[in-house]
């Protein structure tokens, strides 16, 4: 089995080779590398992942494709909360904290009526999605 690894490199070799922009199935999605710290190794990561402008923030989806578990930097950002995400040519320090249900519901919502394949993920699991917001940090 491929380690999830080999298949982000190219994705995040062409985000950065393209001031932030992706062709194929991530042709103009809102994408940006979230750089996390493993919870138990401490080893640096990063992952691409769509976002969602929130006033200011960013809010992520720990869809995992509708997997039964959250994704591994769902729980290195809750052990590890400051990080920094790369956002076109940007780099931007932010910290991550869980949304609440009010303010997950509303933005979980909307990127479902926005983009309909996070509403398959969440048919194709029985756990709660959860909505990370970045917060850029001071």
């Amino acid at each position: 089995m491929a380690d999830v690894n080999d298949f982000n490199a190219p994705i995040i070799e062409e985000f950065r080779a393209n001031g932030g922009k992706l062709g194929g199935n991530f042709e103009g999605a809102p994408i940006l590398l979230l750089h996390h710290r493993g919870a138990k190794t401490g080893k640096e990561r990063v992952n691409p992942v769509m976002y969602r402008p929130v006033g200011d923030s960013m809010a992520v989806f720990g869809t995992k494709a509708g997997a039964p578990t959250n994704p591994d930097w769902y729980h290195n950002l809750v052990a590890h909360p400051d990080t920094v995400v790369e956002v076109g040519t940007d780099t931007v320090p932010v910290v991550a904290r869980i949304a609440d249900d009010a303010e997950r519901a509303t933005i979980w919502e909307a990127q479902k009526r926005e983009y309909p394949g996070f509403a398959d993920y969440e048919k194709m699991t029985s756990r709660q999605i959860p909505v990370v917001i970045l917060e850029r940090a001071a």
